[in-house]
């Protein structure tokens, strides 16, 4: 059985520090990629990040540019989302999700990210950013 469960959110104040983890079990983990995701009350769900061990690509979406790291310990099966200099727009439910194969997909020229195709999903934490 897939299981995948975050840990890590909790309240931290404007310019803090969080580190969500994914623990995953139940699939070989260098198969798949791992996403991170977000959802602010009243939004729509926003894919923020993605790694995939088996070939070493990343992403990361423009919103956490520079603030976000993505990594994984593919001993333990786990990957992290180290958030620093948090802002109050970061409030949200955080989600991990698995998708079989690649973080990032070539056109043959380029390369892009398709964050619809995840199957399997965390039960998410909460993250909550104060001013």
């Amino acid at each position: 059985e897939v299981q995948l469960v975050e840990s890590g959110g909790g309240l931290v104040q404007a310019g803090g520090s969080l580190r969500l983890s994914c623990a995953a079990s139940g699939f070989t983990f260098d198969d798949y990629a791992i996403g991170w995701f977000r959802q602010a009350p009243g939004k729509e769900r926003e894919g923020i990040s993605c790694i995939s061990s088996g070939n070493g690509n990343l992403y990361y979406a423009d919103s956490v540019k520079g603030r976000f790291t993505i990594s994984s310990d593919n001993a333990k099966n786990t990957v992290y989302l180290q958030m620093n200099n948090l802002k109050p727009e970061d409030t949200a439910v955080y989600y991990c999700a698995a998708d079989w194969g690649s973080c990032l997909w070539s056109t043959g020229t380029t390369y892009y990210v398709d964050f619809e195709g995840y199957d399997y999903w965390g039960q998410g934490t909460q993250v909550t950013v104060s001013s």
